[in-house]
């Protein structure tokens, strides 16, 4: 069932717990069904959505979304109050249940826009976006950022970026416990090369015990996220809840004391299946559009790879997706895949 603009939903929130992060290119709507699948309780994020394409683009396309997804959350890349407050006024119109301004994103195609990770060098700029996005919802608006920016890591550079940002009123802080580098260094390398600083958000939230404070980076065991909730309020987890899904079958029962969804990994690629198949007939969705967000669900199993391959397999295309998940099975049983 998709979200429709002004549609009452009646879904509880679960706070930021246990999270997926905005991913672009990855956590469409159909990796964030996907990931429904696998736990009721982890709050999703959406792809960061620029202004510029809310404002001047195809709305629908941006924002519309499945009932099944919530609890699911709206990241907005932008830094100009007035815009930032239209474009959260229409995602609370749509349904989301949370705004998050991006102030982590260092690639430089987002630096030329003057938004993501640049912004903390602009903490006032930050707030007055902060303000006139709470001034026009009343879901919550929160912020994703970074340590700090560049090479010069400096505790007391972040604790005032979060300062005058929660004296505008946000009181939720989703951190990415690196810095970001502006020059020199990729996404991915931004991803990987700078040195983590738990301890400063673990500061942070000394520092500030009122407001909430998520960790991100890093993070891929129920033991490494157990460490970091005795520190902080939440966890929120990257690349490894998409190439390791089913890790978050166990988020559930070990983060939030609730029994697991007790589905096997076959009838989570089945009920996708069911999905695929709704998706083609209602908006011509291709199958594979869908199955790419779920070929890490076999990780560790024998037979991963050949599954994959199935999956992976444009030639199928014209197939059924139940079709190609039987195909896949067989290829994993007998070890065999023929055409």
């Amino acid at each position: 069932m998709e979200v429709k603009r002004n549609q009452q939903l009646s879904i509880p929130s679960t706070g930021w717990r246990m999270s997926v992060a905005p991913m672009m290119d990855w956590t469409d709507r159909h990796c964030r069904f996907f990931h429904r699948l696998l736990s009721r309780r982890a709050l999703l994020y959406s792809e960061m959505v620029t202004t510029g394409a809310l404002i001047h683009g195809d709305i629908p396309r941006h924002l519309v979304f499945n009932l099944e997804e919530q609890p699911v959350a709206l990241q907005i890349g932008g830094s100009e109050p007035a815009e930032l407050a239209q474009c959260a006024r229409l995602g609370e119109e749509w349904g989301y249940r949370e705004i998050n301004l991006n102030c982590g994103c260092p690639s430089e195609r987002v630096q030329r826009g003057s938004f993501g990770a640049c912004l903390m060098a602009e903490p006032q700029l930050v707030a007055d976006c902060i303000k006139a996005m709470r001034d026009a919802v009343a879901v919550p608006v929160t912020v994703k950022h970074r340590i700090g920016i560049d090479k010069t890591e400096s505790y007391e550079f972040v604790r005032d970026f979060v300062g005058m940002v929660s004296e505008a009123g946000c009181k939720v802080f989703l951190v990415h416990a690196r810095n970001a580098w502006l020059k020199g260094l990729s996404p991915k390398e931004n991803r990987e090369v700078p040195p983590l600083r738990y301890e400063f958000v673990h500061r942070l939230k000394r520092d500030f015990p009122a407001l909430t404070f998520a960790v991100n980076g890093g993070i891929t065991t129920s033991e490494q996220t157990a460490t970091q909730l005795e520190h902080v309020d939440g966890v929120m987890v990257g690349r490894e809840a998409y190439h390791n899904p089913w890790w978050l079958a166990q988020w559930d029962a070990d983060f939030f004391g609730e029994p697991p969804n007790g589905l096997s990994r076959e009838s989570v690629e089945e009920l996708m299946c069911d999905y695929m198949a709704r998706e083609a007939t209602a908006h011509g969705t291709p199958w594979s559009a869908i199955a790419r967000h779920m070929l890490g669900l076999r990780n560790g199993l024998p037979g991963a790879r050949r599954w994959r391959q199935v999956w992976s397999d444009h030639r199928l295309k014209d197939r059924a997706p139940h079709e190609v998940m039987a195909l896949a099975h067989r290829v994993v049983d007998t070890r065999i895949y023929e055409m």
